[in-house]
């Protein structure tokens, strides 16, 4: 009978600093583990990328630290890089994360533009048991042109495991692509690169029950926000050469927590919490946020805006503030509540036409409800426009469209054909939410600054929240 060699793989995707589900996770992952171990088997544990998300207050007040804890307690293997962890923080707060983390970072299409390649970050990594070799890669997501405004260069992934996967095949039986890309992506790569058996997805939050096949290639993912675990089993018959995998996902719900993860989570957050909340100012009137009507704090955030990118006028959702400021201290942490978006400040050349029909839809209440999902926006609803630069005469009775009587931007009457330079956000260059605003030219985005970043600077301007009370709004 030939001799068969058996090892598992566990895997987690796009948790999101979803830390109520990790200590969960971390019993499961242990259970899974001893079985592997009382068998005689290998057993290696992968993260797919965005384990962080800096809307939780253990991952801003910690800078990703806490996240980190948690990876070195269930002693994972490998991670690649999702978009939150390479779009959210700085070159340097990750050089600090993972540049001596027992883990091994694998990246193969990510360098580093400015200065030699972190050590921290690796193309591939080998591993051997019983003869059997698997070669372990990485890759994540080209948002190239963000991506070069943090100091990386983020290549095409295809292209890259293109060249990569014929020299790993010559090093190794199996090989094992960890893949920040999406579903779609990766049934793409599994039929344009030949030679990969397994990729581990993420991305687009997919959940496969059981690995689904693509040609000769497995694909396997494991959902969202640490809902539930992977465990993939390989079985390498070494005289034919004969690789097979099957493979199914674990609910977490039931699963009991860990305790000593628990607590180290608890510690992080109090850490967090007393790292922001030292204020940053006193305010001695509330600044209220509507998302269905003009309010205060919604114009602080458009004139935040217009005053970082410098442009002549700023459109911005109130939808992206979750909650009121009120009067006395303001600390970072306040600001992160109601404001926990990864979404950065952008600019750009409208026409006026384009503006002028931003601001129609702005007033219909089912485009205010809409809601949104992704893109960086971690709120419920679209909500009106808030705008800087810019005032709107309009009768708010008005059985039909146009309400709009009246527009100007920086005292002048709006002209539909000229281009204005516009302040805004970069969720809606992708067409979300105001979907017309994504045809702008001249892009420019502001990373890494995320709005809350803009709200905690500009409400130390002299006179700034003052000027947040006057209308820009006014009806007929």
């Amino acid at each position: 009978m030939s001799r068969t060699t058996r090892l598992h793989i566990i895997h987690t995707n796009d948790i999101h600093s979803h830390f109520e589900a990790m200590p969960r996770i971390h019993r499961l992952v242990t259970q899974l583990r001893r079985k592997c171990r009382d068998r005689g088997e290998a057993c290696w544990l992968l993260d797919i990328g965005d384990h962080m998300d800096r809307f939780s207050v253990e991952t801003e007040g910690t800078g990703g630290l806490a996240n980190r804890h948690v990876l070195e307690a269930a002693a994972y293997d490998f991670m690649t890089l999702g978009n939150n962890e390479l779009l959210t923080f700085s070159k340097e707060e990750l050089n600090r994360l993972f540049g001596d983390a027992p883990f091994q970072v694998l990246a193969a299409n990510v360098a580093d533009i400015a200065e030699s390649q972190p050590d921290w970050i690796q193309p591939w990594a080998v591993r051997e048991w019983d003869g059997f070799r698997v070669a372990f890669t990485g890759v994540t997501i080209s948002f190239a042109e963000f991506y070069r405004l943090l100091g990386w260069e983020v290549e095409d992934p295809i292209r890259v495991l293109a060249k990569q996967v014929p020299r790993l095949r010559r090093e190794a039986d199996a090989v094992v692509v960890l893949s920040h890309l999406g579903l779609g992506n990766d049934r793409s790569l599994a039929q344009a690169v030949p030679g990969i058996d397994v990729i581990m997805g993420a991305h687009t939050h997919h959940l496969l029950e059981k690995p689904e096949r693509v040609g000769d290639t497995w694909i396997a993912a494991a959902g969202k926000f640490g809902g539930h675990v992977g465990h993939l089993t390989l079985e390498w018959v070494p005289a034919s050469r004969r690789l097979a995998v099957s493979g199914r996902v674990f609910p977490v719900s039931d699963v009991p927590p860990d305790p000593t993860v628990s607590q180290r989570i608890e510690e992080d957050r109090i850490k967090a919490e007393r790292a922001l909340s030292h204020p940053i100012i006193h305010l001695d009137h509330d600044l209220v946020i509507d998302w269905y009507t003009e309010s205060p704090l919604g114009n602080l955030l458009a004139d935040g805006l217009l005053d970082w990118v410098e442009a002549e006028c700023a459109l911005v959702n109130a939808g992206q503030l979750l909650g009121s400021l009120e009067a006395g201290p303001v600390t970072r942490g306040r600001i992160h509540q109601i404001c926990p978006h990864p979404i950065n400040p952008c600019g750009m050349d409208l026409p006026g036409a384009i503006i002028q029909k931003t601001l129609e839809e702005s007033l219909l209440q089912g485009v205010q409800q809409k809601e949104i999902r992704g893109f960086g926006f971690r709120g419920r609803r679209l909500g009106m426009m808030n705008v800087a630069g810019i005032e709107v005469v309009h009768d708010p009775d008005a059985s039909s469209t146009p309400r709009i009587r009246e527009i100007r931007i920086a005292g002048e009457p709006l002209q539909p054909d000229r281009l204005y330079r516009v302040a805004t956000i970069d969720m809606f260059t992708f067409g979300i939410g105001y979907e017309e605003i994504q045809k702008g030219t001249g892009l420019r985005f502001y990373l890494p600054e995320l709005l809350r970043d803009v709200i905690a600077h500009h409400l130390t301007v002299p006179g700034a929240p003052a000027r947040a009370q006057k209308p820009r709004w006014h009806q007929v």
